[in-house]
């Protein structure tokens, strides 16, 4: 019979221990409104973004595979368009806000779960703008993953299946788009996994060992993904999945041979 490992160990062994977790969901209740702040921020600065993310997708060249007609099914699409990615980047606005927040607190938020005063005072500025730094390259490479790559290949895959099926190749507005935005915002998101690995071992949160041993977890977890954002084939799994996978190894890798 096989055991599913624990992520909470009483001890504080190599799992999360009760402390370790407390100590994080206070933190983080006590950041609700640096959060809610960041997500209003990215909605209302993102709506008007929005529309002009829109009208450049429609005129861009490689986001409409050729013989696909898009029709406009209800006048309210584009708003709804709108809101719908001016919410998503309020959540990626957050999701930058908590990766930050941990770079800057990691340590001394363990520290105070585990009541270890001299931990707390530690240097902040140095790991916090390296975060920065990691956040707008690794970001920026997944959008242009998405952009270059993934995108195009699955709008294309798309539009054969269909016309291979003898179906019209006619897509809705909302449909086309929102596809397009949920698998950009989730690769330029994804692309961000390799941060939060080493950030939680280095703030003792988790460790080494404890990823290595629950690496299918990983795996399953970045292929359930793919599976959301894309068709359930198993190109596009692993087109979408396949990155954070990769990702997760170089920065295990990473942790493990250049830890300074």
């Amino acid at each position: 019979m096989v055991s599913v490992p624990r992520l909470v160990d009483n001890d504080g062994g190599e799992f999360f221990s009760q402390a370790d977790i407390v100590g994080l969901i206070g933190h983080f209740q006590s950041r609700a409104k640096l959060i809610l702040l960041m997500f209003f921020i990215g909605f209302i600065g993102g709506y008007p973004g929005a529309g002009e993310a829109i009208t450049w997708l429609l005129q861009a060249d490689g986001f409409l595979p050729d013989g696909v007609q898009v029709i406009i099914l209800q006048p309210m699409e584009i708003v709804l368009l709108q809101l719908r990615i001016a919410t998503q980047i309020g959540f990626s606005l957050v999701f930058f806000t908590i990766i930050c927040d941990l770079g800057w607190n990691g340590r001394s938020i363990l520290a105070k779960a585990r009541r270890n005063v001299s931990d707390v005072k530690i240097t902040r500025f140095k790991p916090l703008i390296k975060v920065l730094i990691a956040i707008f390259i690794l970001g920026l490479l997944g959008a242009l993953y998405a952009k270059e790559i993934l995108i195009p290949m699955l709008l294309d895959y798309l539009a054969a299946d269909a016309a291979s099926s003898g179906l019209s190749n006619t897509w809705q507005l909302q449909s086309w788009i929102g596809f397009i935005a949920g698998l950009f915002f989730g690769s330029i998101i994804g692309f961000q996994v390799p941060i939060l690995v080493i950030l939680l071992l280095r703030a003792g949160l988790i460790e080494h060992q404890t990823i290595v041993e629950n690496r299918g977890l990983f795996w399953f977890s970045a292929l359930f993904l793919g599976a959301m954002l894309s068709p359930p084939d198993p190109l596009s799994l692993f087109l979408v999945g396949g990155p954070i996978l990769i990702l997760i190894e170089l920065a295990l890798l990473s942790e493990k041979y250049f830890q300074t």
